[in-house]
C-alpha cells in the first residue's frame, strides 16, 4: 500500500486507541512507484500531526516516519528497533505528558472530528505547490505554518472537545472549564460561537448548556 493511502484520521485514531506511538514507512524520496508521489503526502500528514499531537502537549517523537526501499530490510529492523526503544523510555501515551487520561481521550477523539475540516484548510493553506524535500522542509518548519496550525486548532479543537463532553451530559461553564482546564471566559465565548451556528443551547432553568 502506498504510504500517501495513509490519512491523518487513521494515525489520530491509533493514538486514541492507546498507542504508544506511530512508525510509519515508506518509500524513498522522488523514488515513489506512482505519478502522485504519495511518500509525499505522507510526511506532510506526519508534519501536520505532529504539530497537533505537540499543540495538545503531547510527545511529537511518538510519531516517526522513515523512507526506504524494499530492499532495506535491515534498515526498517534498526529503525522500528530504536522506535520501540524511544517509546519505551517515553512510557505510556500522556503519562510521561502528565495529562489526565480522560482528558487526552477527548483531546484525541475531538482532533479526529476536525479532520474533515482540516483536509479543506490543507488544500487551500497547508498544501506546498512543489514536491520536494527541501520544500517540504521548508514550509512544515516555517514559523509561519505554526501559526497556522496554532490558529487552524485554537478554537475549533476546544469547540470539539466542548461539543464531545455535552454529548455525555449537559453542563455548565464552570463544569466545562474545569474538564478541560480552560478559562471561563474561554468557554463562555466559545458557547456563544456554537449557540450562533446551532449547535448548542442554554438551560436557563439548570444554568447549563445542551445540545441543540
Amino acid at each position: 500500500m502506498c504510504s500517501g493511502r495513509i490519512d491523518l484520521e487513521f494515525i489520530l485514531r491509533a493514538f486514541a486507541n492507546g498507542q504508544d506511538g506511530v512508525f510509519i514507512g515508506g518509500c524513498r524520496l522522488d523514488e515513489c512507484n506512482y505519478i502522485t508521489h504519495g511518500n509525499y503526502d505522507a510526511w506532510a500528514n506526519t508534519y501536520l500531526c505532529k504539530k497537533i499531537l505537540a499543540y495538545m502537549g503531547l510527545n511529537p517523537a511518538r510519531l516517526r516516519i522513515d523512507f526506504m526501499s524494499g530492499a532495506d530490510g535491515n534498515l526498517l529492523a534498526e529503525a522500528t528497533d530504536d522506535f520501540t526503544a524511544q517509546l519505551k523510555k517515553l512510557g505510556p501515551i500522556g503519562e510521561s505528558e502528565g495529562l489526565d487520561p480522560k482528558a487526552l481521550k477527548v483531546g484525541l477523539e475531538a482532533a479526529r472530528k476536525l479532520v474533515p475540516y482540516i483536509r479543506l484548510v490543507e488544500r487551500e493553506r497547508l498544501r506546498v505547490p512543489v514536491k520536494t524535500k527541501e520544500a517540504y522542509t521548508e514550509f512544515f518548519e516555517s514559523n509561519e505554518t505554526d501559526r497556522l496550525v496554532d490558529d487552524l486548532l485554537s478554537d475549533k479543537w476546544a469547540i470539539s472537545q466542548i461539543m464531545l463532553l455535552l454529548e455525555e451530559k449537559p453542563l455548565s461553564t464552570r463544569d466545562i472549564s474545569e474538564r478541560l482546564g480552560l478559562n471561563p471566559s474561554d468557554v463562555s465565548r466559545h458557547m456563544n460561537t456554537s449557540s450562533r451556528h446551532g449547535l448548542v443551547k442554554y438551560d436557563a432553568a439548570n444554568k447549563c448548556y445542551t445540545l441543540a
